[in-house]
């Protein structure tokens, strides 16, 4: 079980208002960012206002708008971001992503390609679990510990994370949601990558695009 202490930040950055997230447990004086997308100094300073020495640098998935800004925080800790193998050609393209949607191009950041499903990462003397959630890109995943989840753009209150960008599979994103998600106790909050949380139990009953019917 992880410490009762661990607390969560969401921190809107960048244009497309991505939730970049800061997981700390000031017991342990520890942080993890996950989804470094934009506005570095913004996230560097919600680190030093936590307290916490930053163990981890991690991302959802490889789309530009939750990794963009992973290299100017490596400036200041030397993390490698990690992901899944499957979305490692997604944030090598990042810069030709970007000027497609009319953003600035931000350095590629140090990588290591070792989140795998099923995997656990250690943290301030509990656990944070990775699931491969395949649909919005190939290589996705959800972290969650007790009552919690941070999801990306695997799913949104009242929406589900688009499926037209290459890599997309609606059929990939409905199974990802029903078996990794909605097997989660109701209660479970959501912290997804745009949006306000939501709860499985909340998505599960009335979300227009994979409702239990």
């Amino acid at each position: 079980m992880h410490d009762t202490d661990w607390l969560l930040d969401r921190i809107p950055v960048g244009p497309l208002l991505m939730n970049a997230y800061l997981l700390h447990s000031p017991a342990a004086e520890e942080a993890v960012l996950i989804d470094p997308g934009d506005e570095p100094e913004r996230l560097i300073a919600a680190v030093a206002d936590s307290g916490c020495r930053l163990v981890g640098l991690l991302c959802t998935h490889g789309h530009f708008d939750h990794v963009g800004a992973a290299a100017a925080v490596q400036k200041r800790w030397d993390l490698p971001l990690r992901h899944h193998p499957l979305d490692g050609d997604m944030i090598a393209g990042m810069n030709q992503h970007q000027a497609a949607f009319g953003m600035p191009a931000t350095p590629i950041p140090r990588c290591a390609a070792d989140l795998a499903d099923g995997a656990g990462i250690p943290f301030a003397g509990g656990t944070l679990a990775v699931a491969h959630v395949p649909g919005h890109s190939p290589g996705h995943v959800m972290f969650s510990y007790p009552g919690n989840a941070v999801v990306g753009d695997l799913i949104f209150a009242g929406s589900v994370g688009r499926t037209d960008l290459p890599g997309g599979n609606f059929a990939s994103l409905e199974n990802s949601i029903r078996s990794q998600l909605y097997t989660l106790p109701d209660t479970t909050l959501l912290h997804p990558g745009h949006g306000p949380t939501t709860d499985v139990g909340t998505e599960r009953r009335s979300n227009p695009f994979v409702a239990d019917l």
